[in-house]
């Protein structure tokens, strides 16, 4: 296509950025995020915007001409900034955090300048050595022993349906893939009612149906699932003519922070030769304390096992560590090599499209090296024992306070509380008031059929004056 001159204007590709003003604006850009996380606290934590009101602002249809980026950047403030809840701000208590830490964004801007498609070794070898030493470096970090090996998924989610996936070829005799699920056995795969609902859309998309997803009873403190009532779950199964094909344990759930007794649990998958999932999205982080390790003992004997550097290490979100007891099972369900992505002359090299269910692959070990390089375990340590001691202290404060009663006891740094007396249409709208409010954000959950309300400390930059500060909205909320 050629773009010409008419009437002395400059061509469109002249009018539109070119790379010595990407310089100027990569700098603004840099101050301006610089600004932004300097005044997170006097921001309100969720969007204060109603449905539609920033799809209202934005043209209906694409500019047929360049805009200039002083433009666009005012119409970013505009539009954009009134409807982002702001998962950065150290007031952020709601759901799990998706942190960024400082050194971490700063390799994303790396990687998004190199743009690289890292699916084979051969397409970025940087990329897929990093990977495979990065995911060593967290494997050594959170105690996991030297047969485990690594790969970065985008989420928790991906990690858990390619077990699934894995559960169901290894059940079918690695057959489903070729001949479909239609006449083969029917499948079941364990778990309790704790898990993250994750598990359930994995069991939709690997065609097992939601029918046979079992759910096991919990008990205890940490709401573990009934080992016994595990082994009685599958025995009755088999009688029954199914045919288990593993088990999803969990280490920190995201309703309470349930963790799963894992050496029974682990004991009853050997048994039953029934491959097992640990999803320690959150909680798996805090393995890098090793006095929090004893919520995850046993974990040296499961198949599979994930946590989300970017919900609580400060890790850029999307970076999932995915650990593999033996990968030969996920490449076996996983792996097709057409022509095209074959790398000949180049035998046992890893390629990480065949560990994953995308074929196409970002550079998310960068952020990782980043990381951990610019503050070394032990500062990160520091910052999640302080969330813990801080969990603990505000649920002993809340206990002292009669317009409160603690539901479940602090896990690591999460725990659910109640107001005292009331139903759970007047616990949503306390949660409501306080989330209109803006001053800090929570959310609920349900705990034995009745609503709770949830409270995590995870955000990178969060403080304690922030969780004091925490205590006193609640309190003037809940009068």
């Amino acid at each position: 296509i050629l773009i010409v001159k008419q009437g002395g204007q400059k061509p469109l590709w002249e009018i539109s950025m070119q790379w010595d003003e990407f310089s100027e604006w990569g700098a603004k850009v840099s101050q301006w995020a610089a600004d932004y996380h300097s005044t997170l606290r006097d921001r309100p934590v969720r969007a204060q915007t109603k449905p539609g009101d920033v799809a209202a602002l934005i043209s209906p249809s694409a500019p047929e001409g360049p805009h200039p980026m002083t433009e666009i950047m005012k119409d970013f403030e505009r539009v954009v900034m009134p409807g982002i809840t702001h998962w950065q701000h150290p007031r952020f208590f709601a759901y799990f955090p998706a942190n960024a830490a400082p050194p971490s964004m700063l390799a994303e801007m790396l990687v998004s300048t190199i743009a690289a498609q890292c699916m084979l070794w051969q397409t970025s070898p940087a990329a897929t050595e990093m990977e495979t030493v990065m995911l060593d470096w967290l494997r050594q970090a959170i105690g996991l022993p030297k047969h485990f090996s690594g790969v970065i998924q985008d989420s928790a989610s991906s990690a858990t349906l390619a077990a699934v996936l894995t559960m169901r070829e290894r059940a079918l005799n690695w057959s489903g893939n070729q001949a479909g699920l239609s006449g083969a056995a029917r499948l079941r795969i364990y778990c309790s009612a704790e898990v993250h609902t994750s598990v359930d859309r994995a069991i939709w998309v690997a065609g097992i149906g939601q029918d046979n997803l079992v759910r096991i009873p919990i008990s205890g403190k940490l709401r573990s699932m009934d080992p016994q009532a595990l082994k009685v779950a599958i025995q009755s199964d088999i009688a029954a003519g199914y045919r288990p094909a593993g088990i999803i344990a969990c280490t920190g759930g995201t309703g309470t922070g349930a963790c799963d007794d894992l050496v029974e649990v682990l004991k009853v998958s050997r048994e039953f030769n029934l491959y097992s999932h640990i999803d320690a999205a959150w909680a798996g982080a805090g393995m890098i304390c090793p006095e929090f390790r004893e919520l995850w003992t046993g974990v040296d004997a499961a198949d599979s096992i994930v946590f989300n550097p970017h919900k609580w290490l400060g890790a850029q979100f999307d970076c999932s560590a995915h650990f593999l007891a033996d990968p030969a099972s996920l490449v076996k369900t996983l792996a097709i090599q057409p022509e095209y992505l074959k790398t000949h002359g180049h035998d046992g090299l890893i390629n990480y499209s065949e560990w994953s269910v995308p074929l196409g692959r970002r550079f998310r070990a960068l952020k990782l090296w980043f990381l951990l390089r610019s503050y070394g375990l032990e500062a990160l340590r520091l910052r999640l024992r302080n969330h813990v001691i801080w969990a603990v202290d505000l649920a002993d404060r809340l206990k002292g306070n009669s317009q409160f009663e603690i539901v479940t006891e602090p896990i690591l740094s999460l725990f659910t509380f109640r107001l005292v007396g009331a139903d759970d249409t007047a616990q949503i709208d306390f949660v409501n008031r306080i989330n209109d409010d803006g001053r800090i954000y929570i959310t609920q959950t349900k705990v034995d059929g009745r609503i709770a309300i949830r409270f995590q400390i995870g955000q990178f930059d969060v403080t304690e004056a922030d969780i004091l500060f925490a205590y006193d909205v609640m309190c003037e909320m809940a009068v």
